[in-house]
Formats: C-alpha cells, sequence, structure tokens
C-alpha cells in the first residue's frame, strides 16, 4: 500500500475526488454571511463568568454590588465583564440615583443558555 492509499484508508471521512459542486459551494458561501460575528457572542459566551452574570440577570435585575456579591468577586471584576456584555449589546443597565442596575437588552440570548442547558443535560 503506497502512502496516499494509506491516508485515504485512516481518512475515510473524506471524499476520494476532489470534485466541488460549484452552484452549492457559492450558493452556501453566501449564506455563511448569515452568521458572520456570531463567534463573538460565543467568544463572549465563553467565559463562564460572563454566562452566570447573563443568567443572573435572566432572573432579575441586579446591581453591579449584587453580583459581585453573589459571584463573590470584585467590582472592578464584575464591571470588566458587564462592560464587554453591554458592547455586544447583551446586557443594558438603568440609573436611579447613585445605583445603577442591570438587565438583559433583550432575552434572546436567554433561549440560547436554555438551549444550551437542554444539550448538557441530554449528555448525562
Amino acid at each position: 500500500m503506497d502512502q496516499n492509499e494509506d491516508i485515504k484508508h485512516r481518512n475515510n471521512d473524506i471524499c476520494d475526488d476532489f470534485y466541488p459542486s460549484k452552484n452549492q459551494v457559492d450558493e452556501l458561501r453566501e449564506r455563511l454571511l448569515d452568521v458572520a460575528g456570531l463567534s463573538e457572542l460565543f467568544k463572549v459566551l465563553g467565559d463562564e463568568t460572563r454566562t452566570k452574570i447573563v443568567y443572573l440577570l435572566s432572573e432579575k435585575e441586579l446591581c453591579v454590588c449584587d453580583m459581585a456579591e453573589i459571584l463573590e468577586m470584585t467590582l472592578p471584576a464584575i464591571s470588566h465583564h458587564l462592560r464587554l456584555l453591554k458592547t455586544l449589546r447583551l446586557v443594558k443597565y438603568r440609573r436611579d440615583g447613585r445605583m445603577v442596575y442591570y438587565s438583559l437588552d433583550d432575552n434572546h440570548i436567554v433561549n440560547i443558555i436554555k438551549e444550551a442547558q437542554e444539550h448538557f443535560a441530554e449528555e448525562r
């Protein structure tokens, strides 16, 4: 068995011949624009602290002090995470005197987290 045949046998998940379908490739390449930028969302949620913050805010509106206490973190650390979440428009805030309260900007992100929870539960 020569080296190329050996590679083919080890890689049964690839085509024997390379003849991409031009129409299909072009159509799917255009559709990739639909998911452009989503990796940024998943990068932000890839941090467990930020995911916990989003989850907490899906339960109720909270001030930074409460989040810091619940997560046993410093105020600057919580503020850093909230800044990133605000940049992606996942959270919003409102002032009430000297207090600042955070909540989710919309519920789409909660649906993503719930789907992930269901998926994770299936694997157990």
